[in-house]
């Protein structure tokens, strides 16, 4: 009895020491983790935001005049040109218009014609032929003047005579001033005024005839620019009111990304950057570039607005749609990096990271952050390329413990290797009872 009761105790003791043996191996196994290698690669500090895509361009074609709609020739979502005609509104009676006021500019041109050809030069040739006819009169009495004069000299005449022979000749002058001051003025006045008149009367005609063509052509409805017609709220046969938007011509060939960008990152952004364009849904990225920077900033968002424009060829981009856009303000290209999962919280606030040695021995790092890219990290002091560092089991591991590196795909492979086997949990009696031959 005495023997059992040593036998149970030395099994008792031997089990304890064995407790405490794996209890002190597990303490002391080293921690598992994964590493990545420190690279040297391009980054780019990133400043991102969400927007509204808007057109290049957009022109609401609004009439001139209010007339009711003929035709429309383009409906929404149709290309047009510029100078393309869109819309006729009525104009019978502005065309009626022109035609008469053809007919009267017509009229005042002839006028003009037979002014400058006929009925002026056939005056100027009659005061011309009294002047000429008052000049000989002139002479005749200057010379039947002197005649009588020296008639009276010698005593052989009347001095009678001599005093109707100056009456003569002063009346003959006086006629021929009063012929020639006529052809003056014909010829200086009279002439010029007339053509000046029927010259005035036909620049009114025209000018009238210019503003009835005018209307006329406002009765056309024509694009003012290249792009797409976005909306046409008029129909056929209702009235177009001026200065009503009839339709709207917009201009997608290329959009423009309005984004919001927080105070404290617009700084950095300079018009000229590049940028990436995704719409919200998901779509395609398409590269564009800043073409605006706001100078002043909203003081109730304190937001500043950034324009990015980005070409559309295949017409994918919608005005309207949401977009979040990528504006690359900086690019390192020589930059050392890791996965921003290596970054641990270092001491008073700081970063670091764990340098995995040679010895698998871990070394806490200070380090200096810079860019930040998606899942990568600038390093700006503390690592090198071509350290290793913890990205995975990082957490919770002293500087300088050892620690143990674990591949994950060679541990995902032995998981599947050492996947339990059930032939090999079935118990021996079992297989005993299966390998004998059943009783016939």
């Amino acid at each position: 009895m005495k023997n059992r009761w040593l036998l149970v105790a030395l099994a008792a003791s031997v089990i304890a020491s064995g407790c405490r043996r794996s209890q002190t191996a597990e303490a002391e196994a080293p921690a598992p983790v994964q590493v990545t290698g420190v690279t040297q690669e391009p980054i780019r500090r990133i400043v991102a935001g969400d927007g509204v895509l808007f057109p290049l361009g957009q022109s609401s074609v609004m009439p001139s005049i209010s007339k009711p709609v003929t035709r429309f020739y383009v409906n929404r979502g149709d290309h047009v040109k510029d100078g393309q005609l869109v819309a006729t509104l009525e104009n019978r009676d502005l065309k009626a218009a022109v035609d008469n006021l053809k007919a009267q500019v017509n009229q005042a041109n002839l006028n003009l014609h037979s002014t400058e050809l006929a009925t002026v030069p056939e005056a100027v040739v009659k005061a011309q032929a009294d002047v000429q006819s008052d000049t000989q009169q002139l002479d005749a009495a200057r010379r039947l003047l002197d005649s009588q004069q020296k008639l009276f000299e010698e005593g052989a005449l009347a001095g009678r005579r001599v005093d109707e022979a100056r009456v003569a000749y002063a009346s003959a002058k006086a006629q021929l001033d009063g012929a020639a001051e006529h052809l003056r003025a014909l010829n200086a006045v009279g002439k010029g005024d007339q053509i000046a008149t029927a010259r005035a009367q036909l620049q009114s005609m025209t000018a009238q005839l210019a503003a009835a063509e005018a209307q006329l052509s406002y009765s056309e409805i024509r694009s003012p620019r290249s792009g797409v017609v976005a909306d046409r709220p008029v129909y056929e046969g209702e009235m177009a009111a001026a200065g009503t938007p009839l339709l709207t011509v917009m201009d997608i060939s290329k959009v423009v990304a309005r984004v919001n960008i927080p105070q404290n990152q617009i700084a950095s952004v300079r018009v000229g950057q590049s940028a990436e364009v995704a719409p919200a849904d998901g779509g395609d990225m398409v590269e564009g570039k800043v073409t605006v920077v706001s100078p002043a900033t909203d003081p109730a968002s304190t937001t500043a607005q950034v324009w990015v424009e980005c070409n559309n060829p295949d017409e994918k981009l919608k005005p309207g749609a949401s977009v979040h856009v990528k504006i690359v303000t900086e690019l390192v290209k020589n930059a050392t990096t890791v996965p921003s999962s290596a970054i641990l919280p270092g001491e008073e606030g700081g970063t670091a990271v764990l340098v995995i040695d040679s010895d698998s021995i871990a070394h806490r790092h200070v380090v200096t952050l810079g860019i930040r890219e998606g899942d990568k990290v600038q390093i700006l002091n503390g690592a090198r390329p071509g350290d290793e560092v913890v990205v995975v089991g990082g957490l919770g591991v002293d500087d300088k413990a050892k620690v143990r590196k674990v591949d994950t795909t060679v541990q995902e492979s032995d998981d599947d290797e050492n996947a339990p086997d059930a032939s090999k949990d079935t118990p021996p009696a079992q297989k005993k009872d299966e390998a004998r031959p059943k009783a016939k």
